[in-house]
């Protein structure tokens, strides 16, 4: 019998072990711009009639499931209804990157700007890998902590084709490259999946034509270059990026960003939902191999976003995936 274990720590000494009064319990990840959550739902009865027994803001909450490390967070909402049944909604450490300050770097990578928020920060890091890449400078003036890592790792992946993935791995900030990161499991026909839902679009980060501009403070004027594929643009329109560059970059460089560019952006944007038997080892960041023969898909996708059921003994689970 699997066994979910579900901690509550109190910070004053008291330890509850809530596994068995939790009806219901939801946890979700996402590759980019939240942070990992869980839901929990306690029914009235056993501990929560002791008298010492409490759920604040604040608390800390430990989920595990047959001996894997799930989920370690802070509750930051907690309510009650006329049955009295308590519900709590807690987050991980990168709830507290939602902070805005204003930054100034130069010469790092990704992974040193990390480290110096989450130093400045008081927050706890495990496993940090070297993206390779130095930024030659960032300028973040009242941006969120977790939009300027994302931005880090965005010009990453752009000048190095280096895809990496920063998520809490139970209380502790991890960054690490995909490709580390591959299941040795199959989703798919005949494994796990339970049903799916697919897309093509180029209606979100496609684009056909890329404009980049740097003003030339020596000249005085702003400079622009320019890639476009005119194929793609007679078969969807034109689909125009427009942005700036660093005035540091020399033409070589901004002519390797174009074509980095257009060979991320200049497709179709796929997108594939799966609904499946639960697998705690599934999380938003990985890859995982998946073989759909009637859509034609046997590689592995990049799971965007999961979210794990747990309602009685049914363990359940919904992936967005997409292709890299």
């Amino acid at each position: 019998m699997r066994v979910l274990e579900i901690l509550l720590d109190n910070k004053n000494g008291n330890v509850w072990d809530v596994s068995r009064i939790t009806t219901k319990l939801s946890w979700q990840t996402v590759r980019i711009g939240k942070p990992a959550s869980i839901d929990l739902s306690l029914t009235d009865s056993g501990i929560v009639q002791d008298d010492a027994f409490t759920v604040n803001n604040g608390d800390i909450v430990r989920v595990r499931y047959d001996d894997t490390n799930v989920f370690y967070g802070y509750v930051f909402s907690v309510g009650r209804n006329q049955d009295n049944e308590i519900s709590i909604k807690a987050y991980d450490q990168v709830r507290y990157l939602l902070a805005k300050d204003t930054y100034v770097f130069k010469a790092k990578t990704a992974t040193q700007i990390i480290k110096q928020i989450a130093d400045d920060f008081k927050l706890q890091t495990g496993h940090l890998a070297n993206t390779g890449h130095v930024i030659p400078s960032m300028v973040e003036d009242s941006q969120t902590l977790l939009d300027i890592i994302e931005k880090a790792l965005s010009l990453t992946l752009i000048s190095k084709q280096r895809h990496f993935v920063f998520y809490d791995d139970f209380g502790r900030l991890t960054l690490r490259n995909v490709n580390e990161s591959l299941a040795d499991f199959i989703i798919g026909d005949g494994s796990l999946m339970t049903g799916f839902e697919y897309s093509a679009n180029i209606d979100q980060d496609t684009y056909n034509r890329i404009k980049l501009y740097r003003d030339n403070k020596d000249t005085g004027k702003r400079e622009i270059y320019k890639a476009q594929d005119s194929a793609n643009i007679a078969r969807w329109g034109l689909l125009q990026l427009y942005q700036s560059v660093d005035e540091d970059k020399n033409a070589a460089q901004i002519n390797e960003m174009l074509t980095q560019l257009m060979q991320l952006k200049n497709r179709e944007q796929k997108s594939l939902k799966i609904t499946a038997i639960g697998d705690i080892r599934v999380r938003a960041g990985m890859y995982i191999p998946i073989i759909i023969d009637s859509l034609g898909i046997n590689q592995p996708m990049l799971v965007d976003e999961a979210q794990h059921q747990f309602d009685g003994e049914s363990h359940t689970m919904s992936l967005t995936l997409k292709v890299i």
